[in-house]
């Protein structure tokens, strides 16, 4: 049994909300330190290109080769890795892609257009990115759910090449890694990770091609990398540490929302987990349950560090302030632990993925509900969105204009155009009527 100090706040304190701001606060870790080293990293590779490569996997991931083309997997090593997986590894990966597919083809745009009276066509043209880069984290643990969040919305987009890189300490590959890989459909794969495997999708060397786009999760290297190469090519989204908000109305049993406050915890102590409820009692039952089930996590340190550092619960007068509350922290994952989930969803504005109901498990839509777990962190949830098909598309504007068209256009576009002192638009637009 362990006694763990959550931090404890009540909305009725005259000081609340300037004390929910304190708890929010993150400090982004990216010294200035560490953006030089970054720094040098993609200058190298940008330069000497797979030589330097060589040299950084080496220094960083102890993995010596010959040639950079051996770091790349041959697709026959892909698909060696589903045979060996056990009957049940195989069945989930195929499971959870099978989800994750299905529910991203909903999210597909399709090209449109109209036809005006006088015959101009105006609409939007959709296009898939040509190549995208996927980083794949490979240091502490490994992550095949990465692979298929990332890999399969691209597919569905239809793009039209995937190359992945994934960093192998040693040369130590991860069959399940491998396999998502294989089962996703990615076409490529490089056993490269950090700043250097950022710097090798931007810029392209000789053996790694360069990407329209990078997404994927990684260490505050990899993270500081992708800000740095940003305008060179798209990247998703600079994550920060994972959070969890749960709203409770006290009915849903204290051990499940003990346990879906730990699953976030349990990422890194710098993760945050907050549980909002009306209900006094009921928040001291949720802090009994965390005493008593912490010690059988495996990762109780690094929960019971995140918790005390990071954690809170917060007492609500109603769950309508609990929703205002949940819109203020605009938390990466949401859940609505209450009797009418439904009646809430109306007032979120501000969630990168809304949980609703008492059995809906955050962890489910971590692997295989099917909806993207790359969410917006850091309360960027108010002006971004999750991961989805739509990041790997592109939108062109369509304007074929009628020579009636053209002589109505061209009028008002000569006059606006000579309003703002540009004479060559007012005469290209006016040269047509």
């Amino acid at each position: 049994m362990i006694n763990l100090s959550i931090r404890r706040l009540s909305s009725t304190e005259p000081k609340f909300w300037f004390q929910l701001e304190e708890l929010l606060t993150w400090e982004e870790s990216s010294t200035r330190e560490i953006q030089q080293v970054v720094q040098s990293i993609l200058e190298a590779v940008r330069s000497r290109g797979d030589e330097a490569l060589l040299e950084y996997t080496k220094r960083f991931d102890r993995l010596s080769v010959e040639q950079a083309a051996l770091l790349e997997v041959p697709k026959s090593r892909l698909q060696q890795a589903i045979t060996t997986l056990s009957q049940t590894e195989r069945a989930a990966l195929e499971f959870a892609a099978k989800r994750i597919r299905v529910y991203h083809e909903h999210q597909r745009l399709e090209s449109w257009s109209y036809t005006e009276a006088d015959g101009t066509v105006l609409g939007q043209k959709i296009t898939p990115l040509d190549r995208v880069g996927i980083y794949v984290p490979g240091g502490k643990a490994a992550y095949p759910s990465s692979v298929l969040m990332n890999a399969i919305p691209a597919k569905v987009a239809g793009v039209l090449e995937i190359i992945m890189v994934a960093p192998a300490p040693e040369g130590k590959l991860n069959d399940l890694v491998l396999a998502a890989a294989d089962i996703a459909q990615v076409d490529r794969v490089f056993t490269i990770g950090g700043a250097q495997a950022i710097a090798a999708l931007a810029y392209g060397t000789v053996t790694v091609p360069c990407v329209d786009k990078i997404v994927g999760p990684g260490n505050i290297y990899v993270a500081t990398a992708k800000s740095m190469v940003f305008g060179k090519v798209g990247i998703d989204m600079i994550a920060g540490p994972s959070e969890i908000l749960v709203i409770c109305d006290g009915g849903t049993n204290p051990d499940w929302i003990a346990m879906d406050l730990f699953s976030q915890a349990e990422h890194d102590e710098e993760a945050q987990s907050i549980l909002v409820s009306p209900d006094a009692a009921f928040l001291d039952q949720v802090a009994s349950s965390i005493d008593r089930l912490l010690p059988t996590m495996e990762r109780s340190s690094i929960i019971q560090k995140s918790l005390s550092r990071k954690g809170a619960f917060i007492h609500v007068r109603d769950l309508e302030e609990a929703v205002r509350v949940a819109n203020q922290v605009a938390p990466e994952h949401l859940e609505l632990s209450v009797a009418d989930p439904k009646s809430l969803l109306p007032k979120i504005r501000n969630a990168g993925a809304i949980f609703m109901g008492r059995y809906t498990a955050e962890a489910l839509g971590d692997y295989c509900a099917g909806p993207n777990h790359v969410l917006p962190t850091s309360r960027t949830a108010r002006f971004s969105s999750p991961l989805g098909v739509y990041d790997f598309q592109k939108r062109s504007s369509i304007l074929h204009v009628s020579p009636e068209g053209a002589r109505t256009l061209g009028k008002y576009a000569a006059v606006l155009a000579r309003g703002e002192g540009l004479k060559a638009h007012a005469a290209s637009a006016g040269y047509r009527i």
